[in-house]
């Protein structure tokens, strides 16, 4: 089904390195998200207040709180593609990273507010009110959630995706939740244990520790990460693989968003090399890391004095 609003919906979706197409995966996964996340939401709160179960409240506000996540994916993807100007001269692209930290803030917010709301429903001893025909609507909301983490895995892999593929981890974890509720509305009817307090109590603590999380990423990538070392080794071997480079060293990799990340690397070539083809030689390599990873990159040369014993 995701090949077919892939194709329905991204234009030119085959032509995955173009930027323009970037943004409509993302454009399509998020929107998707708000659809899916939006609609469980509506679903779970109204089986949550008629069966009166805090867990099934609880796991409602989470979807509510992925919607956030799929707008900032939405909004990243926009933002990301705008090109730099004079206050920004390195683009948006970080503005991703700072929206998804006033997310996981509110995220954060509502995990205690749940939790708070749990521990009152401990110490009351209220009873869940089964219905077998709620429990099956719950139950498929885990299929959705499965589908949600299926589709945001495939354009992950796609437009290799850091965002699509924490969306799909989320989306999966979601999916394991929402079975233990629907564990929990079935053991409440056997157990006079507070099964619903205690269960809501958990993903109270799954929805802290997601804002948690997500706020510990973003501040990452705000201060800076090292460079992906499978990047590093690609960027290093294209360099090396010129017959004018002689050695490599200090490759300094900056990200400045999704689709933003600019590099610079010194290499040493012969001071008897003739500038003019050293000078096409690392055009062509900087055109050529560009196009295949993506990284504006900058090459420093530095003349090396020919070794002890070369004739001229």
């Amino acid at each position: 089904m995701i090949r077919f609003l892939i194709a329905r919906f991204v234009k030119d979706y085959q032509n995955v390195a173009d930027k323009n197409v970037r943004e409509a995966y993302g454009t399509l996964a998020g929107t998707l998200g708000i659809v899916c996340n939006v609609l469980l939401f509506a679903l779970k709160i109204s089986i949550g207040l008629l069966t009166n179960s805090v867990a099934v409240i609880s796991d409602a506000v989470n979807n509510l709180t992925d919607t956030g996540s799929s707008v900032v994916a939405i909004l990243g993807a926009k933002m990301t593609n705008r090109p730099p100007d004079k206050e920004h001269p390195y683009g948006h692209g970080r503005s991703e990273y700072i929206a998804s930290l006033v997310v996981s803030f509110i995220i954060f917010a509502m995990g205690v507010e749940l939790m708070r709301t749990s521990f009152g429903r401990l110490l009351s001893g209220e009873k869940v009110l089964w219905n077998p025909y709620l429990t099956v609507a719950l139950a498929l909301s885990v299929l959705v959630k499965v589908w949600m983490f299926s589709y945001n895995r495939y354009i992950a892999n796609v437009i290799d995706s850091k965002l699509s593929r924490a969306a799909a981890k989320d989306s999966l974890s979601d999916a394991f939740a929402t079975g233990a509720v629907v564990m929990s509305t079935v053991l409440g009817r056997y157990t006079a244990f507070p099964v619903d307090g205690v269960l809501g109590m958990a993903i109270s603590v799954a929805i802290m520790y997601t804002g948690f999380s997500t706020a510990r990423d973003s501040i990452d990538q705000l201060l800076g990460l090292p460079p992906d070392p499978e990047m590093r080794a690609k960027i290093e071997a294209t360099v090396m693989s010129s017959k004018s480079i002689l050695g490599a060293h200090d490759l300094r990799v900056h990200d400045y968003g999704p689709g933003r990340t600019l590099a610079s690397i010194h290499v040493q070539v012969s001071d008897e090399a003739n500038i003019v083809e050293i000078h096409n030689e690392i055009d062509r390599i900087e055109k050529q890391i560009e196009k295949e990873l993506g990284v504006s990159m900058v090459i420093h040369v530095d003349p090396e004095p020919p070794e002890p014993g070369h004739l001229a």
